[in-house]
C-alpha cells in the first residue's frame, strides 16, 4: 500500500466514523509492510481523528515479530491475532517456509514473546481435515502458553485440481460439529465461580443471540456485517472473501468510503446471506446461526449453494443449548440486579460476567 492510499484510506475512515472506529489490518502478511508503516498509520489516525476510540488490529503469521513490534502494539493497544494452530505436529502439517521447514517454533517464540511484553494477543487456529481430530489438544495448548483467547475458523476450499469438490484439507461438517461439542465442554468446565476463564469466539458470539442481542461476528449475523476491505491499492470490496470484480464497490482515491458502504450493490451483499434454502428457514436454529459464512456455501459445489456447515450447527446446538439456555436466564437475573444495583447508586455491568 503507496503512502498516499494509506493516507486517503486512514483520513476518510476517520473523519467519517462516529464515536468508535476499528481497523483491522490483513494480508497477504502485514507485517511485510515494516513498522514504520503502521507508526505512519498512528500518526494519521491522530492527525484526523476528532476524539475518537480508535481499535487497531493485526493478524498475522508472526514470524516477522521482535521486540520493536511488541513495543509498538503494546503501547497501542493494538489487538494481534496469531496464526498459531496448534503444537508442532499440527501447525507443522500445513505451515512451513519456502524452504519446506516448519514455522511452528518461530511463531510459538514470538507468541511468548508477545505476551512477555503485555500486548494482547488472540491465538486463530484453521480447523481443517487433520486439526479437527484434536480438540483437546489445541485447547490445552494455547492454556498452556497463556493464549486464553481463542478463534477457531473451519476451513474449506475449492480444490485447485479438482473444481467439482472440496480440497483434502477441508474440515467435514460433521467432524466439525463434533470438535465444537469437545472444545464447548472443555470450555465450560474451565469456568470458574460462574464465569469464563477461557475466550473462545465462536462461543461468545453464539451467545449474544440467546440474550437477544446481535451477533459480534458476521458470521452469526443475519445480514452480512456493515464493514469493507480496502486493497493495497485503494480498491474497495464488500467482503475480504469476496474480492473479485463482481463485488468491487469503487476506490477510496476517488469515492468515499461512507458511500461506498452505502450503495446498492453492498446492500445487496448484506442481504444474499439471508437467502437460505427452505430446510434452513424452517430450522429451529435458524436465529442462532443464519446459515454460517456466506463463502461457505459455494466452495464445495458437491454442497448445492447450501450452507457447508448446517450439520455441525445443529450438532453444537443440540449439545449446548441446554446450558446455553440457562446462561442467558442468568444474564437477564443480573441485568435485573444491574438495575437495582444502578438505582441504589451502585455500577454493575452484567454482562461481563458472560463475555470478557
Amino acid at each position: 500500500m503507496s503512502p498516499q492510499v494509506q493516507e486517503e484510506t486512514i483520513r476518510q475512515v476517520m473523519q467519517q466514523s462516529g464515536d468508535n472506529v476499528s481497523l483491522a489490518w490483513q494480508g497477504g502478511e502485514p507485517t511485510l509492510m515494516g513498522l514504520e508503516f503502521y507508526e505512519r498509520a498512528i500518526a494519521l489516525e491522530q492527525k484526523y481523528g476528532h476524539g475518537q476510540m480508535v481499535g487497531n488490529g493485526l493478524q498475522t503469521n508472526g514470524l516477522l515479530l521482535n521486540r520493536d513490534w511488541a513495543k509498538f502494539l503494546r503501547k497501542y493497544d493494538w489487538l494481534v491475532g496469531l496464526s498459531l494452530d496448534g503444537p508442532k505436529h499440527i501447525h507443522d502439517y500445513y505451515r512451513f517456509d519456502l524452504g519446506g521447514k516448519g514455522t511452528h517454533q518461530r511463531v510459538e517464540d514470538n507468541a511468548k514473546m508477545l505476551l512477555d511484553e503485555g500486548v494482547s494477543a488472540n491465538a486463530m487456529c484453521c480447523v481443517t481435515s487433520h486439526s479437527v481430530k484434536h480438540p483437546e489438544e489445541l485447547y490445552n495448548y494455547y492454556k498452556s502458553l497463556g493464549l486464553t483467547f481463542m478463534q477457531f475458523i473451519p476451513i474449506v476450499e475449492t480444490d485447485k485440481h479438482d473444481p467439482s469438490k472440496a480440497a483434502d484439507f477441508s474440515v467435514s461438517a460433521e467432524d466439525y460439529g463434533h470438535f465444537l461439542n469437545k472444545l464447548f465442554d472443555l470450555w465450560l468446565a474451565d469456568f470458574k465461580d460462574g464465569q469464563p476463564t477461557t475466550s473462545i469466539r465462536h462461543f461468545e458470539s453464539v451467545f449474544y443471540s440467546y440474550v437477544g442481542l446481535e451477533a459480534p461476528e458476521c458470521t452469526m449475523m443475519k445480514e452480512c456485517g456493515p464493514y469493507v476491505v480496502i486493497e493495497h491499492n485503494g480498491n474497495v470490496y464488500s467482503c475480504d472473501f469476496f474480492v473479485e470484480p463482481k463485488w468491487k464497490l469503487g476506490n477510496v482515491m476517488h469515492d468515499r468510503v461512507i458511500n461506498m458502504l452505502n450503495s446498492k450493490k453492498q446492500t445487496v451483499f448484506g442481504q444474499a446471506k439471508a437467502q437460505l434454502p427452505r430446510e434452513c428457514k424452517q430450522c429451529s436454529w435458524l436465529t442462532k446461526c443464519y446459515g454460517g459464512c456466506t463463502k461457505d456455501r459455494i466452495k464445495d459445489p458437491r454442497d448445492q449453494r447450501k450452507p457447508r456447515f448446517c450439520t455441525s450447527y445443529k450438532l453444537f446446538f443440540g449439545h449446548a443449548d441446554p446450558v446455553l439456555s440457562n446462561m442467558a436466564v442468568q444474564w437477564q437475573q443480573n441485568q435485573h440486579d444491574a438495575q437495582q444495583s444502578q438505582q441504589s447508586g451502585g455500577v454493575y455491568n452484567a454482562f461481563d460476567d458472560f463475555v470478557k
